[in-house]
């Protein structure tokens, strides 16, 4: 059976454990957090993953897969959730990428700030200084939305798990989702997949009492 690492109070853990829902998936749970240094322990660092992080995938050969997005490709690489087409895995993985990298920088450490999990200084100049491309990776997706119900190949992928979390939580990082109707459609449709699991219930399971 594969583990997860990981604490689903992060949007990107949280990935791991919608997708294995999503698909039945078999799994345990060990949960790990940076914020009391688990990530940071000699034992983490030396058997799980030598860059601190979680999430960590941890096959069921006791091979470890760090970054969400590689640990995402390998739980669906043989499901609905992983296009058969070549330009259509492309997409997904262009889709990903953005969400790494012009996405969750954005809205993602916004909701950190604001709910006070990164303290820092002068919090109100950062999340203004994050404002602005925030609302364009909103705005790319409601412009890809507005001809699409799903991101790629029109049907979910790793492509829309990965870019959920923070979407959804984008309210609560100050940024009014009420402008961007085809983007509230897509997560509604998201919800209603069958096996979905919201954030708070994964954190509820996973979370030790």
């Amino acid at each position: 059976m594969i583990r997860i690492y990981g604490d689903c109070l992060s949007g990107n853990c949280y990935k791991l454990k919608l997708v294995t829902e999503l698909l039945g998936t078999p799994h345990s749970w060990k949960f790990v957090t940076w914020t009391d240094g688990g990530t940071r322990s000699e034992d983490f660092l030396s058997k799980v993953n030598p860059a601190g992080k979680v999430p960590v995938l941890q096959t069921n050969k006791g091979e470890m897969i760090p970054e969400s997005g590689a640990a995402l490709y390998y739980l669906a690489r043989d499901s609905h959730l992983w296009p058969s087409g070549e330009t259509d895995r492309a997409q997904v993985l262009r889709w990903m990428f953005f969400e790494q990298y012009s996405h969750e920088p954005y809205l993602a450490v916004s909701h950190s700030i604001t709910k006070g999990i990164y303290k820092i200084d002068d919090p109100a100049s950062k999340l203004a200084e994050l404002r602005p491309d925030g609302v364009r990776a909103l705005e790319t997706m409601e412009r890809h939305l507005a001809s699409n119900d799903w991101f790629v190949a029109g049907a979910p992928t790793i492509a829309d798990i990965s870019l959920y979390p923070y979407t959804h939580t984008a309210p609560a990082a100050g940024f009014d989702l009420d402008g961007y109707p085809n983007v509230m459609a897509w997560i509604g449709r998201v919800e209603r997949l069958l096996g979905f699991v919201s954030i708070e219930d994964a954190i509820a399971q996973t979370t030790p009492a």
